[in-house]
């Protein structure tokens, strides 16, 4: 008898569960633009710490450094694009309480996960080329071409991760996924840079369905990259996820106004969004839009 393909469907906890303290976890999308933010707070929720944290940065990078949950930041930036930084983040970095931090330049970033899912040690390439990236860094090396032309390049090292999570628009039961929105955001390098990978999803679909209404090249993540698929509706709150919604502007104002305020402003919001489950948050989200009116 010929099985088909394995049901890898999860819960939002089964996922977290899953994760192991000192875990290079990588984190897709990019900025505020489609984060697989229930399986932050999720993170947020559990007792996981000491997380190398891989990420082109929004408030997945903010709330999770908040917590003092990271001990290395890999990242080429952390914004919320209206809000030029993300606040968290910025307290974090003027106060010096990020343990480790590595920047680099957006196209290292993005050849670093490019070398780990092809599985090698690094990619050549000129981005970082007399910039302090290098001064900064000065463990990320740089190699002589071997043919005549002998130009110096940067030896971008892989970015290797133990846990990629993603969220995209649609996904079977199986892994499969795809998006709607402008933009995949790389979050096809995250699940093969990684040892294991998470897809968050607004719906689990049949699979059939998944090309009936978008080109079967929006179809990025492959059940190949993928160990479990979590359905979480609005699960990408307050980031974009285009065209089943955009940013939640109002909240995302409120979100940076609480980080940069003081401790107790923070507390309050902490209280309010941040202690109870996903359906918590949910509801909290809904009735603070009904507030907004």
């Amino acid at each position: 008898m010929t099985k088909g393909p394995r049901d890898k469907t999860m819960t939002i906890d089964e996922v977290v569960a899953s994760l192991e303290d000192g875990i290079t976890l990588g984190i897709g999308g990019w900025g505020p633009r489609r984060k697989p933010m229930a399986l932050v707070r999720a993170i947020l929720r559990s007792d996981l710490k000491d997380l190398t944290l891989v990420s082109w940065g929004g408030a997945d990078v903010g709330l999770l450094v908040r917590a003092g949950k990271v001990r290395k930041l890999v990242y080429a930036f952390v914004s919320l694009d209206s809000v030029p930084l993300e606040p968290n983040f910025q307290k974090a970095r003027q106060e010096g309480t990020i343990p480790e931090v590595v920047e680099l330049d957006e196209g290292m970033f993005q050849t670093g996960l490019r070398a780990a899912a092809q599985r090698l040690p690094f990619l050549p390439m000129r981005a970082g080329l007399g910039s302090d990236v290098l001064v900064h860094n000065p463990w990320i090396k740089t190699v002589t071409s071997p043919y005549a032309d002998g130009q110096e390049l940067v030896a971008v090292p892989a970015l290797e991760l133990d846990v990629a999570l993603v969220h995209l628009n649609r996904a079977d039961r199986h892994g499969n996924a795809t998006y709607l929105g402008p933009d995949p955001y790389f979050d096809d390098l995250f699940c093969m840079a990684a040892e294991r990978a998470y897809v968050s999803c607004e719906q689990i679909i049949d699979t059939a369905g998944l090309t009936v209404d978008t080109p079967v090249q929006r179809l990025l993540v492959s059940r190949m990259m993928v160990d479990g698929v979590v359905e979480t509706p609005n699960g990408a709150h307050f980031t974009t996820c285009t065209p089943d919604y955009e940013r939640d502007e109002r909240f995302q104002r409120a979100y940076a106004a609480a980080a940069g305020g003081t401790d107790e402003e923070w507390a309050a919001f902490e209280e309010r969004f941040l202690r109870g489950d996903e359906a918590a948050y949910q509801a909290a989200v809904r009735t603070f839009a009904e507030e907004q009116q």
